[in-house]
Parts: structure tokens; C-alpha cells; sequence
């Protein structure tokens, strides 16, 4: 067994590639009891995979689809993924999402240049976990963070989520649950099984009813990060 600690789950993850040798490094644990999840994907499926699919090699055939594979499996345990750049500052997670190329990593970049790296960390650039867990909800990052590989091991409060649109000049405004339900739908693995269905929209339900959610236009600047972060931090926060 190759035991991993991912998203609070002990995950058993077999690979034989580099890329997700590299990007499981930081979860490897040495001894987890039984696992949570056993993930193997199989030569033959790989290999078919690359003949579909342009511009894949057997590496990012078994990190796309091991991770496909977590992703599927973790609704069983009251989470999902939701696809956004996810930053950590003063030990909470704001997640961004939006569709490809609207600037998602190019948002949570400027916090680091506005806060600093030091105190703003990227939990992961692409596909970060959600967990309602019985403390509270938490964001997770994984090994599966897209193209810029940007991720670290850690949980975090998750206090907010902000759906991103392009704009001439920087607004920010709170929405309902109800009203962001079809974006946030749109954006994380949506499973063919209705029973898994069934458990993605009964978290996405209490998430949506326990975390702030905003829509976001922005320039790309400094000045949308500080009105982002002002707008989204909890009451507590300095």
C-alpha cells in the first residue's frame, strides 16, 4: 500500500509516475490503518486514455485521473471539490471560482503581492476539497491542483466563496445560496449515480447555508485583492 493522508481521508494511492509521485509527495503517510479510499488505475486504462485524448502522456493520464477518481469517492464522505484557486491567510480558506481563463490564479496571485507570501499561500491553484465536517467546514488542499502544480498539505475554516467576473473596475456584492446554486453546480464534479448526486447536493446545501458566497468583478490589481479580502474576512479578522 502507498497510504496518503489527503482531505482527512486516508487514501491508498497507487502511481507509477513521476507527476504524481511529485504532487503526493507532501501526503504520504507511513501508517494510516485501513484505508478511507483505495485509488488504482490500471495500465490498460491509461494507455487508452492517451490514445483518446491529444496531448496526453501515461503521467498526466494517471494525475488526471486519479484524481477524478478522489473527487468521486470524497462525496461519500460529505465533501466535493470545487473548481477555484484557493488561498490560505491568517488560517482561513477564499476560495475563487470561475470558468477557465477568467483569472482565477491570476486573483489569489495578487493577494500574495498585496499580503505578502509569507502570510497569503496558495492551497491549492485548481481543484481544492470541501469537507462539512462535525467542527465545522473546512477546505483542504490536494495533490490535484492543475497546471501550476500549487498546493499544500493543509485544512483551513473556509470563510467564503467568490464567484469571479471580468470587470473594468473592482465590485464585490454578498449573494443567497440559492442564487449561485447553478454556478457552483457548474464548477465541481457532477456524478452520474443519482445516489452520489444525492450526497453532492446535500453538502453543497449546507455549505451554501453555513459560508458566505459573493460575486466578484475585478481589475487585475492589488487594490481588488484588499477589497476582496476586506469584503470576505470574518468579523474577528484584522
Amino acid at each position: 500500500m502507498q497510504l496518503h493522508k489527503i482531505a482527512g481521508l486516508t487514501v491508498d494511492l497507487g502511481y507509477k509516475y513521476d507527476r504524481m509521485k511529485k504532487q503526493a509527495a507532501a501526503y504520504r503517510i507511513e501508517n494510516g490503518g485501513k484505508p478511507d479510499l483505495t485509488i488504482y488505475i490500471s495500465d490498460e486504462f491509461l494507455e487508452q486514455k492517451c490514445k483518446e485524448i491529444d496531448g496526453f502522456d501515461l503521467g498526466l493520464c494517471e494525475y488526471v485521473y486519479t484524481g477524478s477518481v478522489f473527487y468521486t469517492g470524497l462525496l461519500q464522505f460529505d465533501g466535493f471539490m470545487l473548481h477555484s484557486s484557493a488561498v490560505l491567510m491568517d488560517g482561513n480558506a477564499y476560495l475563487f471560482s470561475a470558468s477557465s481563463g477568467v483569472g482565477k490564479s491570476t486573483h489569489t496571485s495578487l493577494w500574495q503581492q498585496a499580503f505578502g507570501k509569507d502570510r497569503a499561500k496558495i492551497l491549492n491553484d485548481d481543484k481544492p476539497a470541501i469537507r462539512v465536517e462535525k467542527d465545522g467546514i473546512f477546505a483542504y488542499g490536494t495533490p490535484w491542483s492543475g497546471k501550476t502544480d500549487l498546493n499544500i498539505n493543509v485544512r483551513a475554516n473556509l470563510a467564503g466563496i467568490c464567484f469571479l467576473e471580468r470587470g473594468t473596475e473592482n465590485k464585490i456584492r454578498r449573494e443567497n445560496g440559492g442564487a449561485v446554486l447553478s454556478k457552483l453546480l457548474t464548477q465541481t464534479v457532477r456524478p452520474y449515480d443519482e445516489r452520489d448526486m444525492d450526497l453532492l447536493l446535500k453538502s453543497v446545501d449546507t455549505v451554501l447555508s453555513k459560508i458566505p458566497v459573493y460575486t466578484m468583478s475585478c481589475t487585475i490589481s492589488e487594490e481588488a485583492a484588499h477589497m476582496a479580502y476586506n469584503a470576505m474576512k470574518p468579523p474577528k479578522a484584522e
